[in-house]
């Protein structure tokens, strides 16, 4: 998420508080390890223990978006910066045990967001989300056009027995989901290995960088057997009266979580079906979400924005296929949640008052912009901030009592 110095306004934070030289941070899909793109490169942390792994300094330009594919040697660049080291509307792929571009795709308008699966990378325009096999010379997939997203928003499902691609739809306000398994014959990058700056990922390779130019006009009906790829599946859920401003899977693919534009709601749907499973209530006032992120075990969400907070909140049970019960801790309500003293007043009183509150909720210091991921413990946050620090906080189950762990400067 681009978390760097935001156009000053109300509530935005210190401007003072901005560390210039970052461009960007992003958990990787198990909130493991977090990336983030500066003016001059990229480097790579563990979250919890916090450790940097490596950091790659260029002299010709900077980083604007970095995706990780999970603990592999495997990242995706956009340029960004001051002096961009790539330009806006080409994603390369990066091998880092041989500190390489491998491959590279050229778009006809600027990349807003990118992420990466095992066998596949996803590239969010303004009006489009776009599909691309991930290997040395990547295959265009499927393209989906969508309503304007300025944000880039864009989920994938992190988990290695699923494959659920949630982005806007067409209409304001709704999203569409694709499983991606529907996608066949994909010839991929080979089972990613876990590297580090000591112990990169070595086996033999190819240096001649593959390319390909996508025409973002193709749709998706363009695509079918003939190129080894079905039509995907898409289930379209309106979710919102006003513009999607971010999104979440859950790691098994079951649940995907959205907020508007207006940044008061968050709703939680069955990926399935589009029936919709919660309403949460982050706060009254019009916010900007920076991110949403589900627990592993599908039990808890947690929700960042602008205005430095953090929400995190209890998700009643809800178990994929062959999955055993979960719940978690309540203290106030069916669960854990906060709600009005009102609620029993549900049907005569206007909708808020028989909204779902966090149970735990915590301000980051500078009050900066944040995206958030869950700790390697359950009850813990890992939380990165636009001011160039990473911040843990543990939270009780019962009461939502919030301490802060531990504070590190990444920049």
């Amino acid at each position: 998420m681009n978390i760097g110095r935001p156009v000053p306004r109300s509530g935005s934070g210190s401007q003072e508080a901005y560390a210039p030289e970052l461009l960007y941070a992003t958990f990787n899909q198990d909130y493991g390890c977090f990336a983030i793109g500066t003016q001059s490169g990229f480097r790579i942390f563990n979250s919890d223990p916090y450790k940097e792994k490596m950091r790659r300094e260029f002299k010709d330009g900077g980083i604007g978006i970095v995706a990780m594919l999970y603990r592999s040697n495997y990242l995706a660049f956009v340029g960004g910066g001051r002096n961009p080291r790539f330009p806006p509307n080409k994603v390369m792929l990066w091998d880092d045990a041989s500190s390489n571009i491998v491959a590279e795709l050229e778009f006809r308008s600027d990349v807003l967001n990118v992420q990466l699966q095992r066998e596949r990378i996803v590239v969010v325009q303004r009006n489009k989300c776009i599909i691309c096999s991930l290997e040395i010379k990547p295959r265009h997939l499927h393209a989906f056009e969508t309503a304007d997203n300025d944000r880039g928003a864009l989920a994938l499902s992190g988990g290695s027995q699923s494959s659920i691609l949630a982005f806007p739809g067409r209409q304001k306000g709704h999203i569409q989901i694709v499983d991606l398994q529907s996608c066949v014959g994909l010839s991929a990058v080979q089972e990613p290995q876990s590297t580090s700056a000591a112990q990169p990922a070595h086996r033999a390779r190819s240096h001649s960088r593959g390319s390909i130019s996508v025409d973002s006009g193709v749709t998706a009906s363009t695509t079918g057997p003939a190129s080894g790829v079905y039509p995907a599946n898409i289930n379209i859920i309106a979710a919102h009266a006003t513009s999607i401003s971010a999104l979440a899977v859950s790691a098994d693919g079951t649940m995907v979580a959205s907020a508007s534009e207006k940044g008061t709601l968050i709703r939680i749907f069955d990926t399935l079906n589009g029936r919709l499973l919660h309403e949460l209530r982050r706060g009254v006032d019009r916010a900007d979400i920076y991110s949403i992120a589900f627990s592993p075990d599908n039990t808890r969400l947690c929700v960042s924005s602008d205005k430095g907070t953090v929400h995190v909140f209890n998700l009643e049970t809800k178990q994929g296929a062959g999955q055993q019960p979960a719940p978690a801790p309540t203290a106030s309500g069916k669960s854990g949640n906060r709600h009005s003293n009102l609620k029993f007043m549900k049907d005569l009183l206007p909708k808020y008052f028989s909204s779902e509150w966090s149970f735990a909720h915590f301000r980051v210091a500078n009050e900066v912009r944040c995206i958030c991921g869950f700790g390697s413990e359950r009850n813990s946050v890992v939380v990165l901030c636009a001011d160039g620090t990473a911040q843990k906080y543990s939270f009780d189950s019962y009461r939502g009592n919030c301490v802060r762990e531990w504070y590190r400067k990444f920049i």
